[in-house]
């Protein structure tokens, strides 16, 4: 029998398991299917880590963003532990070429769903006996499987069924329809299902309207200079992470923008900035924020309505992961969700894509030419790709129609929850089939919140000081330079 409490301080220098995490353990450990429902910031990360150092044979780590690979391979270096590697984009392809030649000599492996969809990497992978397969975030399989990343639908394809190794599935919050799309895809049967409330009642819910953008804008900046981050705005545009950014800091408060169209390695620095509390604010697309590991943010704004429950439910619950209170607030304006709506469902491909897919297989050519003519987005060929492999054309027009549908459906949920005048946490437990045990004080918008018992006000203006040289311009980036 394995001591657990013995190895989790000889590797990781803690004396007991947070709830659920040792369960799990045994679980992978018997060789059982986990899955594994844990909220944010409950340790989701230990449930492989831990196993990585009994099980026999390097351990499989399928994440979704490289920030969040990066992350946990730094993590685990910190631990100590040398034999971990991130295989993706970021790897030269020489370097990728010496990892593949010595995936064994490694015990921790992450890769990305894109990255193993490549034969080349199925290859290699189907010459190693991986203890464990651990499918990190998994409820990105029906979040974004399909409509936007369909290689999480095929996850599973290069798997031997004969000798497979157990699956660990992990994310923090799920419905019962989404921990089913992780079964039905993962081929998963049986599994032993840890799930543990998605209650937080240090996070504390509020709802406030605006009548216009301006006045949703002004409400947010005006806020933030009167009260204390560290925090996180969530907003749909690129434009206005960048706009929020340079507001804050008119009124000397650090603060960055965050979005998908910066380079890797600028995301990541920006990243570190905030985990080393060098900013005090990211003004971010929901790009940011997956497997961050701060645990003093003690508010997040969202500027729009999200496009689902488990989005919203997964971006408010990077706050107030030490424990403190934190706060919650949506600030919304009419026609949000018609915004909403066309964000969510602009790249869905149409009916005449379909057709036009067709007409370039009858004529023998390419149906990527569509990319290459500007017919219609990368997102959307990939998806229109995956269908078109998986059902006729009628079937196809069919099931791209259904995925608009729900995105309408979904939207609606979320704009149904803004306007409640029930209890919001009452409606966010129920929305993932749970029941509220008891409300903390303070507990959301509909139920009376005060901001002063929950955050702190800011003590004055930080002064503004003129950097005059290169020098103090990297210092104050790089304070330890």
């Amino acid at each position: 029998m394995y001591e657990l409490e013995q190895l989790l301080q000889q590797h990781f220098g803690y004396t007991t398991f947070r709830p659920g995490q040792k369960e799990v353990i045994e679980a992978v450990l018997q060789g059982q299917d986990v899955i594994a429902l844990l909220p944010t910031g409950m340790g989701k990360s230990l449930c492989y880590q831990l196993p990585g150092y009994i099980l026999n044979g390097p351990v499989l780590i399928i994440s979704p963003l490289l920030s969040l690979m990066q992350d946990q391979v730094e993590q685990l270096k910190r631990f100590g532990e040398k034999r971990v590697v991130a295989l993706n984009s970021f790897l030269k392809a020489s370097e990728k070429q010496k990892v593949l030649q010595h995936l064994t000599s490694y015990r921790f492996i992450f890769t990305s769903p894109e990255m193993l969809a490549l034969p080349i990497i199925q290859k290699e992978f189907r010459k190693i006996q991986f203890s464990l397969i651990v499918v990190d975030e998994a409820h990105c399989i029906s979040q974004w499987g399909f409509d936007f990343r369909p290689d999480y639908l095929k996850i599973t394809e290069w798997i031997p069924e004969q000798h497979r190794p157990p699956i660990l599935a992990l994310s923090a919050t799920a419905t019962k329809k989404v921990v089913n799309d992780i079964k039905n895809y993962l081929h998963i049967v049986q599994p032993f299902e840890y799930i543990h409330s998605v209650e937080r009642a240090n996070l504390h819910y509020d709802v406030v309207t605006t009548q216009s953008v301006d006045e949703k804008f002004n409400w947010i900046i005006e806020h933030i200079v009167k009260t204390e981050g560290p925090g996180i705005i969530y907003t749909q545009s690129r434009k206005k992470t960048v706009a929020y950014a340079e507001a804050l800091s008119a009124h000397h408060i650090q603060a960055a923008a965050y979005h998908a169209g910066m380079g890797a390695l600028d995301r990541q620095f920006i990243q570190q900035q905030f985990l080393a509390d060098e900013l005090e604010w990211i003004c971010a697309t929901t790009a940011f924020g997956m497997g961050v590991h701060k645990d003093n943010v003690c508010q997040v704004i969202h500027d729009h309505i999200p496009a689902t429950m488990a989005n919203y439910m997964q971006e408010v619950g990077r706050a107030g992961r030490n424990g403190d209170d934190a706060l919650a607030i949506l600030v919304y304006s009419p026609k949000d969700e018609e915004y909403t709506q066309y964000i969510a469902t602009e790249e869905l491909p149409e009916s005449f894509h379909v057709g036009l897919y067709e007409e370039y297989v009858k004529r023998g050519e390419n149906p990527k030419k569509m990319l290459d003519l500007n017919q219609i987005s990368e997102t959307g060929y990939r998806v229109l790709s995956y269908w078109m492999e998986q059902l006729p054309p009628e079937k196809a027009i069919q099931k791209l129609n259904s995925l608009k549908q729900q995105k309408v459906e979904q939207i609606s949920q979320v704009a149904t929850f803004v306007k409640e005048d029930h209890c919001l946490r009452e409606h966010l437990v129920a929305y993932f089939d749970q029941k509220l045990e008891q409300k903390p004080s303070n507990c959301c918008h509909n139920c009376g919140i005060n901001y002063n018992d929950i955050i702190k006000k800011r003590n004055g203006m930080t002064e503004k000081k003129e950097l005059n040289t290169w020098v103090e311009r990297l210092h104050l980036i790089l304070p330890n330079l």
